[in-house]
């Protein structure tokens, strides 16, 4: 009898598989390693230190709730012998992309040579020119995405933690000349790595996602809600990065020696006017 357990990217795809005829255990991977400081070696006491700093100091997530909601789960993973199917549910975008990396790195230190490994990720379906969110499917429609799964061997997994470990590197020049297209399984990875080289630096100090901060400050008077309305709506048309409102929400936080804040209003002051014309 086939045992399968389901790794998934968000709650919301939890709450949608839960809801098919699809079986097996699930486990939800809780974390944004786009996002803050990161340890090679995932899952370490080392890996934890770092991603509890990050939560606490720049998100206000307090260590107890991290643990409850995102180690917790993780850790359910160390040891998948009782599984001959292990299915990965994963999207295109950066925000996923990164945490597959992180994901393939971890089964493959816990490797189970009897269980499979696949990956599911969506594409252009649905008769539209863009690619599809899981969240895009109804429950019935996952069980098509389920029969469309493709096999992930171990050489495949290691192939996605060499480009973990490079990610983590963060080397501009390294990230630039790397190639994440050497498999056709991890389609996505070298979209999403040129999308992740516009968040370094450009000439006036800023990334993309800082000047378009800036950008969307300048155009109106906007409240901070319609700012990240701004942002949602600009990186679904333009980018691939797949944040939610927490991150744009940290990204405009750390811009605010840029602006000031009247009536809940946001102006940019005289250091962002000079930033944006730089």
């Amino acid at each position: 009898m086939t045992k399968t357990i389901h790794v998934l990217n968000s709650d919301s795809t939890a709450q949608i598989l839960e809801k098919s005829k699809i079986k097996g255990a699930i486990v939800v991977w809780r974390e944004m390693l786009c996002e803050g400081a990161l340890h090679k070696e995932v899952g370490s006491d080392e890996f934890w230190i770092k991603r509890y700093s990050y939560f606490e100091k720049e998100v206000g997530i307090e260590r107890i709730d991290y643990f409850d909601t995102t180690i917790k789960e993780i850790v359910k993973l160390e040891d998948v012998s009782n599984y001959n199917e292990v299915v990965l549910w994963f999207e295109y975008d950066l925000f996923c992309q990164v945490n597959l990396l992180a994901l393939c790195t971890y089964l493959l230190d816990n490797y189970v040579k009897k269980a499979t490994y696949y990956l599911v990720c969506t594409e252009n379906e649905k008769g539209t020119k863009h690619l599809q969110s899981l969240s895009n499917y109804s429950s019935e429609e996952f069980t098509t995405l389920y029969n469309t799964k493709i096999t992930l061997s171990k050489a495949n997994l290691e192939y996605a933690k060499t480009c973990w470990n490079v990610y983590v590197e963060n080397n501009f020049e390294e990230l630039k000349n790397f190639n994440f297209n050497k498999t056709s399984k991890f389609q996505y990875l070298q979209q999403t790595m040129k999308q992740h080289l516009l968040r370094f630096k450009s000439e006036n100090g800023l990334n993309q996602i800082e000047n378009k901060v800036l950008e969307i400050i300048n155009l109106n008077l906007f409240s901070k809600r319609e700012i990240i309305e701004n942002l949602l709506t600009w990186q679904q048309k333009e980018t691939i990065y797949g944040f939610g409102d927490l991150q744009f929400f940290i990204y405009l936080k750390k811009l605010k020696k840029y602006y000031t804040i009247k009536d809940k209003k946001y102006y940019l002051n005289e250091k962002g006017y000079a930033k944006i014309n730089q």
